[in-house]
């Protein structure tokens, strides 16, 4: 029972030992009684008032002791709860009961419960942030190691050769560059994407088109078939980027052979699938494809492992997933759902 109860209950009952006994001296007083005809009566019922009374006001002080007793040990666990959150020693609040304090410790509870949530969120970013510094420290001191024994045997042998190296190295540098910033752009939510209505056909063509130079080099044929006019609300050209990464990536690890794509569409979803026909990917590769700098068993010399997580980043923030698996007979594959009901 709240203490606000328990003083009205007793504020109840002091107010009726006095309405009664106001009630039967008035009664008596009716019908002629007095202390001189039944004089021990008379005082038996002034001795009822007098205890009733006396009773009455010990309840009512009774409750307010209790009350501000019941008070001021709800404040301080609320006291020590709050110093324990400061010292990281907090312990799930339990609600105590149903009273003033009730909806103040349940705000506190949840503000407390937010504090630690953002803090865990300020924590990961952190850790991420470091680890990211870390990997593009990694990727810079190779090509820059590289260039630097180039010019050292330059001014030693074949300029031409060397040369060749440190453009080469250069490239690698200019593209790690330009993926940091889109990420950036990305993670910093400033990278605009212009979403409007666009073929999946003419999609999947334009960025195999632009990879040609490379698929007759790598000896890689592209299989497009035209399955109707099927679209999605993207950004043609960030889309186009994450598709061509996906490209680039069967291409490299399938050199010589086929790049399937698949592309069908229900009232949920678009599904776009592009697979090669090589082994397939490693069973430990799997669950970190998409992660920043990470490069799988087999991937090319030279990579930045980029590519796989900006196409994640874009497709994502275009209302999409993306996912790779191995193809049943063999091939590493990737299967790409764009959601309806997003349209801007």
């Amino acid at each position: 029972m709240s203490v606000r109860k328990q003083l009205f209950l007793t504020l109840s009952v002091a107010l009726s030992v006095s309405l009664l006994t106001s009630v039967v001296t008035a009664l008596l007083v009716s019908y002629h009684y007095n202390g001189f005809s039944i004089g021990l009566l008379d005082g038996r019922i002034l001795l009822f008032a007098a205890v009733g009374s006396i009773t009455g006001v010990f309840l009512l002080f009774y409750t307010f002791w209790y009350r501000n007793r019941v008070e001021a040990k709800r404040i301080q666990d609320l006291s020590e709860y709050l110093e324990q959150v400061n010292t990281g020693k907090a312990i799930v609040l339990s609600v105590s009961g149903e009273d003033e304090f009730s909806k103040l410790e349940d705000e506190i509870y949840k503000t407390v419960t937010f504090l630690y949530q953002t803090k865990e969120r300020a924590i990961q970013t952190r850790n991420a942030f470091a680890d990211n510094l870390l990997n593009i420290a990694h990727q810079i001191k190779t090509p820059i190691t590289a260039i630097s024994l180039s010019v050292q045997a330059i001014q030693n042998g074949d300029a031409q050769k060397y040369l060749e190296q440190i453009q080469k190295q250069l490239l690698r540098l200019t593209r790690l560059e330009e993926s940091l910033l889109v990420l950036a752009r990305l993670d910093a939510g400033t990278l605009e994407l212009k979403r409007q209505e666009m073929d999946v056909f003419t999609l999947l063509v334009l960025a195999a088109d632009t990879l040609q130079e490379l698929f007759v080099e790598y000896g890689v044929t592209v299989d497009i078939p035209e399955l109707g006019g099927m679209a999605i609300f993207a950004d043609l050209d960030w889309t186009m980027e994450a598709v061509i990464n996906l490209m680039k990536n069967c291409m490299e690890h399938h050199a010589g052979g086929t790049i399937h794509c698949f592309y069908e569409q229900n009232s949920l979803y678009t599904e776009l699938l592009i697979w090669d026909e090589g082994q397939g990917f490693e069973k430990e590769d799997l669950p970190h494809l998409f992660e920043r700098f990470y490069r799988g068993r087999h991937a090319k010399e030279g990579g930045i492992g980029i590519g796989l997580a900006l196409a994640k980043e874009i497709i994502e923030r275009q209302n999409g997933t993306i996912q790779a698996k191995n193809m049943p007979d063999g091939g590493a594959c990737f299967e790409i759902h764009f959601y309806a009901g997003m349209e801007e």
